[in-house]
């Protein structure tokens, strides 16, 4: 089966017509087979899950800044799972793209699922366009190996960008487990910070960097790391969380001092369940895959050039389904 997922496509993007109907396939039967938690809803097209049948209600709903969305999401199966470093994936409606995001949080007792996402393309703009009480058609997960934190006293963990939320059920889990945690996060500027309170409370020490200092300190998360591993500090491990650039620097930051560095590949995903080969990478020269064999890997083994490359494949077909226009119902999806 792996040998023929190369030539599958995600389902938003342009692709060949006769593999769709193949990875459809996987998508709504796998689920059974692997024990994962999936709705069965039944959404017509072109709704946007109001007033839809379904289990997966928004439970919350915040706004941290202009293109950065917090949710929690009802799903008590997902939530008595969930472990840090793991992802779901979602559907609106069944007219709708599979969109993975990691779990910033999830909470037992009340059964809900924080997940964080940008406003970067139609799918994520339609879901910030729910409010609370909207539904989901699809909500599986947990998915991916967690975050091996064992044996982890003192860390360093990194995160640039949208990355902070991932980083942050990463710092907290050491956190909680008397590590001692450096959480280094970095934005563009201060209006696109997020999760202070939270990041703060998850740490030993909390390093917030801008691009432009406007909140004080101007650089870059590895800049941080650098002055503290030039000072002499020493940690068990690195996990660096982010744009592909980011982490690619954290791992050469770190190679020199031989400090085991952990990164998490956020690939072009279909099914999230290893079936179709979309999310695969290169690490230590062998084909992994960033669904069932990650999200987290050796950041001193991974072939970021190829990684890049992959993950730029499909921005003219992402620009064109942001303008796409329904010829069923005349509205942009």
């Amino acid at each position: 089966m792996r040998a023929e997922a190369k030539r599958f496509r995600p389902l938003s993007m342009a692709g060949p017509a006769r593999a769709m109907p193949i990875a459809e396939y996987f998508f709504n039967h796998m689920y059974t087979f692997f024990g994962l938690t999936r709705s069965a809803s039944s959404c017509t097209m072109g709704e946007k899950a109001r007033g839809a049948t379904a289990l997966y209600k928004i439970l919350r709903k915040e706004r941290l800044n202009d293109t950065t969305t917090l949710m929690e999401i009802h799903a008590p199966h997902v939530a008595n799972k969930a472990l840090p470093g793991q992802f779901i994936i979602f559907r609106i409606d069944e007219a709708g793209e599979r969109v993975p995001l990691t779990i910033a949080d999830a909470n037992r007792e009340t059964g809900g699922v924080t997940i964080i996402f940008q406003k970067v393309g139609a799918t994520t703009r339609l879901l910030d366009a729910l409010e609370v009480g909207d539904s989901l058609l699809d909500f599986v997960g947990p998915l991916g190996k967690p975050t091996q934190t064992e044996g982890i006293q003192r860390a360093a963990v990194l995160g640039g960008g949208l990355g902070v939320a991932i980083a942050y059920p990463q710092a907290k889990a050491l956190h909680q487990a008397g590590a001692k945690v450096d959480l280094f996060v970095g934005f563009r500027n201060r209006d696109l910070i997020i999760l202070e309170k939270e990041l703060r409370a998850a740490c030993t020490e909390l390093n917030i960097v801008t691009d432009d200092g406007s909140n004080g300190r101007k650089g870059f998360v590895t800049d941080a790391l650098r002055e503290k591993l030039e000072a002499g500090e020493t940690y068990d491990a690195v996990i660096a969380i982010g744009p592909l650039p980011m982490m690619r620097a954290a791992a050469n930051l770190t190679r020199p001092y031989g400090i085991r560095t952990i990164v998490s590949m956020n690939s072009i995903m279909i099914d999230g369940t290893g079936m179709c080969g979309g999310c695969r990478l290169i690490v230590g020269g062998e084909t992994k895959f960033a669904c069932v064999d990650g999200p987290d890997f050796d950041g001193h083994q991974v072939d970021f050039d190829s990684a890049m490359k992959r993950l730029n494949l499909y921005k003219a077909e992402e620009a064109q389904a942001s303008e796409h226009v329904c010829r069923l119902t005349g509205g942009k999806r």
